[in-house]
Parts: C-alpha cells; sequence; structure tokens
C-alpha cells in the first residue's frame, strides 16, 4: 500500500488528539473528515478552533460527520478514540475501507495495534505514538500546551516507503513526527511516561505531573515505576536506556501543572484505560515469566479507584 499525494482522510474520535493532529492536516489543505458526536453542531456552526503554544488557528469550516457512512472510503484512517471503545471500531470503519486503505491508531497503551490487524489485515496497520500536552476545554476548542511528536511505526516489519511519506506529510503540515524502526518498542517507551503519570495522578488524589514531581515520595514512585517498565522491556528485547527516566522527568517539569489525559477521563466519570496501559503490560510481562510488582500494585490501585467511583455515582 502506498500514501497518496492527496490523501482523503478520516478521523476517528475527535477529541483533543483526533482534533488537534487531524485539525494540523485539514490546515495545510488535506482533505480531513471528521467523525463527530457530541460537538457536532458545535462545530458545525462555529467551527474548530486551536490554542497552540506554536500560534493559534481557526478552521472556519470543517468536514463533520455522524456516521462513517457519510464520510465514506478514505485513504487514511487516523484512529484516535479511547482504547476502552475498540470494539465499536468493528462497525465504525467498513464504510471507510477501500483495498488500500491505511488505519493508523494514535491510541495510548498495548492492543489497540493487534486488534485492528486481527480485524483487518495487518498490511493495514500502522501506529503513532503521540508526545504531547493537549486538552479539549470547551466544545470545539483545542489547548495544545506543549510537545506534539509524533513516532510512527508499522504493525509489522520494518518502515515502508508509506511510512516516510505518512511521516513527511505530517512534518509539512507542522507536526513534528519521526518513524520508528519498532513500533513496539516505541509503545513500551511511552508506557515509561504513561503508566507513572497518568496512574498517579489518579492513584495519589486527582495531582497534575507538577505536584507529584513536586512531592519527593511520589516522584521516587515514578522514578521506580520507570525503572520497572524499561527493565521489563528490555527482557522482553526492546532497547530502551535507563537513561530515559532523567529525561522523561525532566521534560515534565517543563510541562507545568499538566493534568494527564487518563486523569481528566477519571474525574469526568469517563472509563480509564485501565487495560491498554496497565493491565496488559503485566499480562505481557507475566506471560514471558516476568513480574512487575510496582506496577502491579498501581494497577489495583487504580482499578479499586474507578470502582470507588463507579459506586458513589
Amino acid at each position: 500500500m502506498t500514501f497518496p499525494a492527496h490523501p482523503r482522510i478520516a478521523i476517528i474520535g475527535s477529541g483533543a488528539i483526533g482534533c488537534y493532529y487531524g485539525g494540523r492536516l485539514a490546515q495545510h489543505g488535506n482533505d480531513v473528515h471528521f467523525l463527530m458526536r457530541s460537538d457536532l453542531e458545535h462545530v458545525r456552526q462555529h467551527g474548530l478552533q486551536i490554542r497552540s503554544h506554536l500560534g493559534d488557528f481557526e478552521l472556519p469550516q470543517v468536514n463533520c460527520h455522524r456516521s462513517t457512512e457519510k464520510i465514506g472510503p478514505c485513504d487514511l484512517v487516523i484512529i484516535a478514540m479511547k482504547a476502552t471503545a475498540n470494539e465499536t471500531l468493528l462497525e465504525l470503519l467498513p464504510p471507510l475501507l477501500k483495498p488500500d486503505t491505511i488505519l493508523l491508531t494514535l491510541q495510548n497503551g498495548l492492543g489497540s495495534d493487534d486488534f485492528l490487524a486481527r480485524h483487518f489485515g495487518s498490511e493495514r496497520v500502522m501506529g503513532g505514538l503521540c508526545f504531547v500536552c493537549i486538552n479539549r476545554i470547551a466544545p470545539g476548542v483545542i489547548h495544545h500546551i506543549a510537545q506534539g511528536q509524533i513516532a510512527l511505526g508499522e504493525h509489522s516489519g520494518a518502515p515502508q516507503a508509506r511510512t516516510q511519506a505518512l511521516a513527511a506529510e505530517f512534518r509539512r503540515c507542522g507536526v513534528d513526527c519521526v518513524v520508528e524502526t519498532s513500533l513496539i518498542t516505541a509503545r513500551w517507551k511511552k508506557l515509561v511516561w504513561n503508566i507513572p503519570f497518568n496512574g498517579l495522578s489518579i492513584a495519589a488524589g486527582g495531582k497534575d505531573t507538577a505536584a507529584i514531581l513536586a512531592d519527593p515520595v511520589l516522584e521516587q514512585r515514578v522514578r521506580d515505576l520507570m525503572r520497572e517498565v524499561i527493565v521489563t522491556a528490555v527482557k522482553l528485547g526492546h532497547n530502551i536506556p535507563l537513561s530515559l527516566i532523567d529525561t522523561m522527568i525532566e521534560r515534565t517539569r517543563t510541562m507545568s501543572a499538566y493534568k494527564p489525559s487518563s486523569l481528566i477521563d477519571f474525574l469526568a466519570g469517563s472509563e480509564v484505560e485501565l487495560e491498554a496501559i496497565w493491565g496488559e503490560p503485566v499480562r505481557r510481562a507475566k506471560a514471558a515469566g516476568i513480574e512487575m510488582p510496582r506496577v502491579q500494585e498501581l494497577y489495583q490501585q487504580l482499578k479499586q479507584r474507578v470502582a470507588a467511583r463507579t459506586l458513589a455515582a
């Protein structure tokens, strides 16, 4: 499969991630179509606003739709919805597919690439890791706080010409984009940040990243969790240096008081990606005979927190 020069693009999951990256692609002339539900009428009337540290921009006219049938076949489908809703993709994706449609998942954690490959064919599937601080702050309004890089990789095998072409298109549209030789290694690398910061933001009682790093006990727990993730990844064959711990922590200090996406979901009463971010890494490690006691402990704490929230509701 090749990446065409003038692609028709669908965005499935028009929250902060989908609207930001889809908005960047549309800003630079791409034919982008957003699947929207809650913000549909607002965006139809008022467009999409991106408030970014790189410079604000607006899209007064947005191709947004209530169903994938209305969008129709596309060259590229970008999946930015929560991994908790992946089963709905079995109904959402077929109207978007042509024989050469590429599926790019920007979802967190482990397993989404495999889910898509199992149901729609590995040859279609690419994955992207978003290193970005971003929130949806109102209907049709996205706040891009910091960073923004996408790391792209193929689900199966080494990067292809299409991988490089898609990365080049993101860069043309103002998105820092790199190509990874191993998508699964890149996913474990992102878990080094997601597991401690998304997890502790909930487990510690609603703390943002600045509050976590301001507490010496919590910062040490961040470091211990990061070390366990890296050691596990290395045992599984993924080359991730321990020096990434200091790099990620210092980068996080520049984010100021950032609320991770899992905390926002938790506070809003939405589903938290418990299995993709915490459960699946523990299970994959265990299947290889590796224990992750610190991550397992955090995983259990989060399950208890989510269960308690449900009972309180």
